[in-house]
């Protein structure tokens, strides 16, 4: 896949960066060594690699899922302008 003037044009639109015209060439190119770069990345063999969450083997750390403090919708609900049956009352902002 090749990028164009163009297509780089559009692709700033769509991130809505400003790019000046002049620039868009050296843009397109870039866009062009990263897709090469992905191209690359997609001949290499992973079939058995497992997944990782780092370069290290590590166990990430878990708590137990507990509720450990709860039942204070009467506190939480006092900090609000305006709640109504327990709930946070706003403004009606879609028609």
């Amino acid at each position: 896949m090749s990028i164009d003037e163009t297509t780089a044009a559009r692709v700033a639109k769509l991130a809505r960066i400003r790019v000046e015209p002049e620039a868009l060439p050296a843009l397109a190119q870039e866009f062009n060594t990263i897709l090469g770069f992905i191209e690359q990345l997609a001949e290499v063999n992973v079939d058995g690699v497992e997944p990782m969450t780092s370069v290290t083997p590590q166990r990430l750390k878990r708590r137990e899922d507990v509720v450990t403090d709860g039942d204070r919708q009467d506190e939480v609900l006092a900090n609000a302008p305006d709640a109504r049956e327990g709930f946070f009352a706003v403004p009606k902002v879609v028609e």
